[in-house]
C-alpha cells in the first residue's frame, strides 16, 4: 500500500476526506435551521428548540445501533449508511411537509451522524494501526471540526437555507462516492460478542468522556452572552477556542501514542480548568482570548487519550461498539449539560455556568483514574505472566 504524508496511506486520507465532506454538509445547514423554522415555516421559539433538539435523542439511540452494525456488517457499510442518511436529511428539507419536514431532516441527521462517526472512527484507527490510534483520531477530529467550522461560512455565502440544504446533499453524496472506492480489510466475526460485558467495562471511560464535554454546551450557549457583558468580543474568543482545538488535534493528536495517555488526559483537564475559571471572571479581551485558546488546547487531548486507550484494549470485533458507547456518553452529557447550564445560568448568572463546567472536570479526573489504573494493572499482569 502506498504511503503518503506522515506515513499514512492514501486510503486513510480518503476516509478523512469523506468525513470532512459529511460534516461540511452538516455545518452548512445548522446555523440557518433555526431562522428557517421560525421565519419560513412559522414555527415558535419552542418549536425551534424541539426541532434542533430532536437530533440529540435520535443520535443517542442510533449510537446503540451503529456500533453493532459496524462490528457485524463492517465499517464501510456503516460509514456509507451514515453518509446516505445525511444526504436524505438534506433532501427532507425540500419536502412540502412544513415543520414535519424539518423534524424528518433532523432525525435523519441524527441517524446519519451516529453511523458516520462510528464507521469512520473505527475504520481510520484500524487503517492507521491501533498503535497510532490517538493520532488517527486526532486527524479525524480535525476533519470533523474543519467541516463544522467551514460549513457555516459556506452556508452564509450561499444566502438561503435551501441552497445550504442542497449543498448538504451534494457533500454527503460526494463523500459516499469517495468511500465506494476505498477497500475494507475488516472481516466481521461469525460469533456475536457479549455486549453487556463490553458496556460494563466501558462505564469509567464513558463517564470520563461525558464529564469532559459538559463544558461544550456552556461555551456554545453562553460564552458570547457572558463576555458581551464585560465588553469582550465573544466571537473572537470562540474562534480562539475552536482554532486552537483544530490545530492541536491535527499537529499534536499523536501525543497520547508517544506519552503515557494519562499524562495528556490530566494535562488537558488542567488546561481546560484554567481556561474555564479565567473565562468565568469576565477577563479583559486579550486574557479572554488566551483563556479560550487554553480551553481549546486542553480539550484536544482527553478524548484521544481515552479513545486510544480503549481502542488498544478492545478486540477488533468490538471496536465499533466501543466507539458508539463512548459517543453515546458524549450525547447524554452534552444534552443533560445543556439543561443544567441553562438552569444554573438562570438562577446564578453566566459565571456560575462556567464554574459548573470546571467542576465537572473533577468527575472526569476521578473516572479517568479508573481507566488508566486498569491499563496499568493490565500491563503489570502481562509483565508478571511473561
Amino acid at each position: 500500500m502506498e504511503q503518503s504524508a506522515g506515513g499514512f496511506s492514501g486510503r486513510f486520507w480518503a476516509l478523512i476526506g469523506a468525513t470532512f465532506l459529511g460534516f461540511l454538509g452538516i455545518g452548512t445547514v445548522l446555523p440557518a435551521l433555526g431562522p428557517h423554522v421560525r421565519l419560513d415555516l412559522g414555527g415558535s421559539d419552542q418549536t425551534v428548540g424541539l426541532v434542533i433538539g430532536s437530533f440529540s435523542f435520535v443520535a443517542l439511540g442510533a449510537r446503540l445501533v451503529s456500533g453493532p452494525l459496524a462490528d457485524r456488517k463492517g465499517r464501510k457499510l456503516t460509514f456509507l449508511v451514515g453518509l446516505f442518511s445525511c444526504a436524505l436529511a438534506g433532501a427532507a428539507y425540500f419536502l412540502p411537509l412544513g415543520i414535519a419536514g424539518a423534524f424528518a431532516g433532523r432525525m435523519l441527521q441524527g441517524l446519519g451522524e451516529a453511523c458516520l462517526y462510528t464507521g469512520a472512527a473505527t475504520w481510520v484507527v484500524e487503517t492507521a494501526g491501533v498503535e497510532r490510534s490517538a493520532q488517527a483520531m486526532g486527524y479525524l477530529s480535525s476533519g470533523i471540526w474543519g467541516g463544522i467550522s467551514a460549513g457555516p461560512v459556506v452556508g452564509a455565502w450561499l444566502g438561503s437555507f435551501h441552497r445550504a440544504a442542497a449543498l448538504q446533499v451534494l457533500c454527503a453524496l460526494a463523500g459516499f462516492l469517495v468511500l465506494t472506492r476505498v477497500t475494507e480489510q475488516y472481516r466481521p466475526p461469525e460469533r456475536k460478542t457479549n455486549r453487556r460485558s463490553l458496556v460494563t467495562s466501558l462505564l469509567p471511560s464513558g463517564f470520563a468522556v461525558g464529564f469532559v464535554n459538559v463544558h461544550y454546551p456552556v461555551v456554545t450557549g453562553f460564552l458570547i452572552l457572558h463576555l458581551a457583558r464585560h465588553g469582550n468580543s465573544g466571537p473572537a474568543v470562540f474562534t480562539a477556542y475552536a482554532g486552537m482545538m483544530l490545530l492541536s488535534r491535527f499537529f499534536l493528536g499523536g501525543l497520547p501514542d508517544r506519552l503515557a495517555p494519562a499524562i495528556t488526559f490530566y494535562g488537558g483537564l488542567c488546561s481546560m480548568a484554567l481556561g474555564l475559571i479565567i473565562l468565568a471572571t469576565g477577563p479583559a479581551p486579550l486574557l479572554a482570548i488566551c483563556a479560550g485558546a487554553a480551553l481549546g488546547f486542553g480539550f484536544s487531548f482527553p478524548w484521544s487519550s481515552i479513545g486510544s486507550t480503549v481502542m488498544k484494549r478492545t478486540p477488533d470485533s468490538e471496536r465499533g461498539s466501543a466507539v458508539s458507547i463512548l459517543s453515546a456518553f458524549y450525547d447524554l452529557f452534552v444534552g443533560s449539560g445543556s439543561f443544567a447550564a441553562g438552569a444554573v445560568a438562570n438562577h446564578f448568572g453566566y459565571p456560575a455556568a462556567f464554574v459548573m463546567a470546571a467542576m465537572a472536570l473533577t468527575g472526569a479526573a476521578i473516572f479517568g483514574r479508573f481507566v488508566f489504573w486498569a491499563r496499568t494493572a493490565d500491563a503489570r499482569l502481562q509483565t508478571t505472566a511473561a
